[in-house]
């Protein structure tokens, strides 16, 4: 399966070390207005989704949903993960513009 063009900017970002991942560690930088863009898992968990959607929509940070937590967690050469925070203006520009061109199923 070839790696969509948002992962591999993901992934980039990572390396580059302008990620946060885990829900707690994402909701501290969203609160401390480092967060840019919030990538949330399809298949999290009910009371993840609403905490992370309602936390960002109170400090206006745009949240897209990914297909599921393994494809967001290989993305960056990881285990599986539920949220994860991008915290480089650059970055989530790119991630955003790739992501509003992909239909979810």
């Amino acid at each position: 399966m070839k790696q969509e063009k948002w992962q591999s900017l993901l992934g980039l970002a990572n390396r580059a070390g302008k990620l946060v991942t885990g829900e707690e560690l994402v909701v501290k930088e969203i609160q401390k207005n480092r967060a840019k863009l919030v990538l949330l898992a399809q298949d999290a968990g009910k009371n993840t989704k609403k905490s992370i959607i309602d936390k960002s929509a109170f400090y206006h940070v745009p949240v897209k949903l990914v297909s599921d937590r393994y494809t967001l967690g290989k993305s960056i050469g990881k285990e599986a993960r539920v949220v994860v925070a991008v915290t480089d203006t650059g970055f989530s520009e790119k991630l955003q513009s790739e992501l509003d061109q992909i239909q979810w199923g």
